[in-house]
C-alpha cells in the first residue's frame, strides 16, 4: 500500500529524516516508534503532504505522491489534540468531510449513523464537544476520518493525551476497529507498550534513520543493535570482549568468561561486544546453584503490581543488574530485603550478544 524510497528529509543544514526506505502492507497496523527528535512524525507529515520530500519517493497504492496535495491523497489523519470543532455537535462533526463530496443529505444521515454504532457512541449525535470525554472525543476524531474511506489513516500520537486507564481501553477499541475496517494504520508513538500492543509491524527510529522493522515479538526477543535493546522494554547490558582462542566466548563485565553459543557472528577475537539480558529472563537463589552462578547483594526492590523489580549489585559493575518476579514468588522473594545476598542465574539462550554501544 504504501512504499517509502530513500526518502529524506533537511531542514537547512538538519536532516530530520535520513534516506528511509519502508514498506508497508495493505491492511497492516505499522507503527512508527521512536524517542522525540526521532524523525517520526517528519515522515508521518511527508505521507501526509504537509512536509515535501527533500530527496527521495513516497508512493501510496501505486500512485506517486510528489505532485498531489494532502487533500487530494487517499489519506486521512487523526491528531493527538482531536482538532474537533467546539461550535459543531457529533453528527456535524463527524460529516464536516463529507459536504465537500456533494452527497444527499439522508445519505450523509445513514453515512453518520453508521460511523456513530461503529465507534459505540449511538444516540450521541447532537452532543457538543465540551459534553464529551477525552476518549469519546477521540472516537469521534476517529470517525470523522474513517467515513472518507480512505485506504490509510495516520494517527499522530492519538492517544497522548488520555489517562493510563482510559489510553488501554482505546488501545483495544483502535486495533478491533483496525481489524473490522482491513484499512491501513500508520501510527506514530513514542510509547513501546502502546506499539507493541497495537501492531503488526513496528520501524524504530532513531537520529532520522530506521533502524529496525520487526513484529513486535522480533523486536522484544531479538533486538538487532543496542539501541533497540535500549528501548523495546528493559534490559541489562554488560560491556564484553570477545575470545576466539580455542572455546569461542566472551569476557563480560561482572559475569566472568561465557560460551557464545553461536552468536558471536564472526567478530574477530579482541572485538568489544554488549551482553544483554532482559529482567524476566534472570533467577534468583538463595544459595549457589552451580559454578556458572553469579552472586549478589539486593539493593532495592519495586512493588509494580502483577510483578517485582529487583536491582542487585554485583563485583565489577557500577551499576545494578534489573530482575524481574512475576507475580508474589515463592516464600524465598518474598522474604527479601535489601541487604541479602543471592546468587543469580540465566538460561544460555536468554542471553542476547550486540555490538558494542
Amino acid at each position: 500500500m504504501i512504499s517509502i524510497r530513500n526518502v529524506t528529509k533537511s531542514f537547512g543544514r538538519v536532516q530530520a529524516v535520513r534516506d528511509v526506505s519502508l514498506q508497508i502492507r495493505a491492511g497492516e497496523f505499522f507503527s512508527l516508534l521512536g524517542a522525540s527528535g526521532s524523525g517520526k512524525t517528519t515522515l508521518l507529515r511527508m505521507l501526509a503532504g504537509f512536509e515535501a520530500v527533500t530527496s527521495g519517493s513516497i508512493v501510496i497504492d501505486g500512485q506517486a505522491m510528489e505532485s498531489v496535495p494532502p487533500h487530494n491523497r487517499p489519506i486521512n489523519m487523526v491528531f493527538q489534540n482531536y482538532a474537533i470543532f467546539p461550535h459543531l455537535n457529533v453528527r456535524d462533526n463527524i460529516a464536516y468531510g463529507l459536504r465537500r463530496l456533494n452527497i444527499p443529505k439522508p445519505k450523509q444521515a445513514e453515512m453518520v449513523d453508521e460511523m456513530l454504532g461503529l465507534i459505540a457512541l449511538p444516540g450521541y449525535g447532537d452532543r457538543r464537544a465540551n459534553q464529551l470525554s477525552g476518549g469519546q472525543m477521540q472516537r469521534v476524531a476517529l470517525a470523522r476520518a474513517l467515513i472518507l474511506k480512505p485506504k490509510v489513516l495516520l494517527l499522530d500520537e492519538p492517544l497522548g493525551a488520555l489517562d493510563k486507564q482510559l489510553r488501554e481501553q482505546m488501545q483495544l477499541e483502535l486495533r478491533l476497529l483496525q481489524q473490522r475496517l482491513g484499512i491501513t494504520f500508520v501510527l506514530v508513538t513514542h510509547d513501546q507498550e502502546e506499539a507493541l500492543t497495537l501492531s503488526d509491524r513496528i520501524a524504530v527510529m532513531a537520529q532520522g534513520a530506521v533502524v529496525q522493522v520487526d513484529t513486535p515479538t522480533g523486536l522484544y526477543e531479538r533486538p538487532q543493535n543496542r539501541t533497540v535493546a535500549a528501548f523495546i522494554g528493559t534490559m541489562n547490558f554488560f560491556d564484553a570482549v570477545v575470545h576466539r582462542q580455542g572455546m569461542p566466548e566472551v569476557q563480560v563485565q561482572g559475569l566472568g568468561r561465557r560460551r557464545l553459543n553461536g552468536q558471536d557472528g564472526g567478530r574477530p577475537d579482541g572485538t568489544a561486544a554488549t551482553v544483554a539480558i532482559r529482567p524476566e529472563n534472570l533467577t534468583l537463589h538463595s544459595t549457589q546453584p552451580g559454578p556458572g552462578a553469579v552472586e549478589g547483594v539486593v539493593q532495592a526492590q519495586q512493588y509494580l503490581g502483577g510483578r517485582q523489580m529487583l536491582h542487585v549489585a554485583i563485583p565489577g559493575r557500577t551499576t545494578p543488574v534489573a530482575v524481574a518476579i512475576q507475580g508474589p514468588g515463592d516464600a524465598f522473594i518474598s522474604s527479601l530485603s535489601p541487604g541479602q545476598n543471592v546468587w543469580l542465574t540465566w538460561k544460555d539462550d536468554a542471553v542476547l550478544l550486540l555490538d558494542a554501544g
